[in-house]
Formats: structure tokens, sequence, C-alpha cells
């Protein structure tokens, strides 16, 4: 999940444009090759809110999960653009354990906010990848709003990039 400082994954108007920051961080990493992070996915899970807004950006900026399996989680019934793209409104838990975890071994829960808090909440996560990046944005969506428990963390590792982005990776300790 990308965030802003103060916790803030999406504007109201759910524009990406406070994704290009002017910071530069002298004693920053360049980065890993995205395509090489990118290559270890073998399935995408998002909730429909996510899924509208990446095919509004599909528009200008083509589909950015390519051919790899997505699925949709929404109790709507939304378009499907694509073969690889399936819809699921079932329970989460039947999802990670009877369809996901036989097929796949690196599964990226892309968004949104509601979902990524659900498959927390149900102990259905195992690791917490955040990238803050250098704004504060005071008002919009925040990611861990009301998860209603406390859950323990473990850090893995973390990296902080030549554009002033720091990024975070925790285990999710089971409990």
């Amino acid at each position: 999940m990308v965030s802003s400082l103060d916790g803030i994954i999406a504007k109201k108007d759910n524009s990406v444009s406070w994704f290009d920051t002017p910071d530069y961080y002298e004693k920053g990493i360049t980065g890993q090759d995205p395509d090489e992070f990118l290559k270890k996915i073998d399935c995408y899970v998002m909730g429909a809110h996510t899924y509208e807004h990446a095919l509004e950006l599909s528009a200008s900026y083509g589909w950015p999960y390519g051919d790899i399996p997505t699925i949709v989680v929404s109790h709507r019934n939304l378009p499907v653009y694509k073969q690889n793209i399936a819809l699921y409104s079932g329970d989460l838990d039947e999802l990670v354990n009877e369809r996901l975890k036989s097929k796949y071994k690196h599964v990226w829960l892309v968004g949104g906010a509601m979902l990524a808090k659900d498959f927390i909440r149900s102990n259905l996560a195992d690791e917490i990848r955040l990238s803050f990046l250098p704004v504060i944005l005071g008002e919009g969506t925040a990611f861990f709003e009301h998860i209603g428990h406390e859950v323990i963390l473990h850090l893995k590792d973390v990296a902080a990039y030549k554009s002033g982005m720091v990024e975070l990776c925790y285990e999710i300790k089971k409990q």
C-alpha cells in the first residue's frame, strides 16, 4: 500500500498526483527494479473500488496487472474486461484457503483499504508492505482506521529511496 505520512491512501477525488513528489533524499537507494518484484506475483486480489479506479487509469496508462490472474472481491456485478480477471463475492476465508493457497505462492492484495482491513481482521494476511511518500494529505481514505483489535508485527525490511519514499515490510505475527 502506498500512503501519505498521515496514513491516507486515497484523496477524496481519487487522484494520484500526490504520488509524484519533488523530494530528493541523498542517502536513499535507487530502488529495486519493479519488474523483478512484479515477476514474483502470481495473483492479484483487489476490491471493487480499486478495480474501477485501475480501469479508469488503464485508459491512459494501460492495465498495470498484465495477464496475471486478478480476483476482484465485490458483491456488485462489475464488467470484466480481460479473461484473467474473475469476480468473487463469497467468504474471504474460503477465498484464501480454498481458492488461493492451492494455486498461488505470492498473492498481492492491491487494495483497497476496506478489503485490506478485512484480511487483517480475519488473520488472512501474512505481511504488510507500506510505502510512505513525503507528503501529508490531511484528509481522504485512511488505511488503518478501525481495524478493531491489536495486530502484532515484526519488521522484516526497511528501505529509504532517493525519491524520499520509505518502504516498511512487516510480517503479521499470527496469534
